[in-house]
């Protein structure tokens, strides 16, 4: 390739990168905000907030679980949240263990686990 043609490449692959995060952006303040209005919470979570102890709290009407978002049983923002990191196209494909690992980073909810278990199963099932 001629070095325009190289310069030209190389401006496309990072304009792509650049809307590549701010559509992540995008679709991570989306999520926040559907997390802001449901404030439905499962007792355990209550209790913990009632406590204040420090293990739980709110901020900007978000609740905090050991230091990571709260995320409601809401199976919809669960499963949003699972597929985004199964997708993770520059990490490739995730396991339960890895995938666990990297959700439990930001995000805390009532059987992730068995959630992230079950996601994959369905996932491997149809491939």
């Amino acid at each position: 390739m001629l070095k325009d043609e190289l310069w030209t490449r190389r401006i496309h692959i990072e304009v792509k990168v650049i809307m590549l995060r701010k559509n992540q952006v995008r679709e991570e303040t989306i999520l926040l905000d559907k997390i802001r209005r449901n404030q439905t919470r499962e007792q355990e979570v209550q209790k913990e907030l009632d406590k204040d102890n420090r293990q739980a709290w709110k901020d900007n009407r978000i609740v905090y679980m050991e230091g990571k978002i709260y995320i409601l049983n809401n199976q919809k923002i669960q499963e949003q949240i699972l597929q985004e990191y199964h997708e993770l196209a520059d990490i490739g494909y995730l396991g339960q263990q890895r995938m666990f690992k990297l959700i439990k980073r930001n995000y805390w909810w009532l059987g992730i686990r068995s959630n992230i278990k079950k996601y994959i199963q369905g996932y491997t099932k149809y491939q």
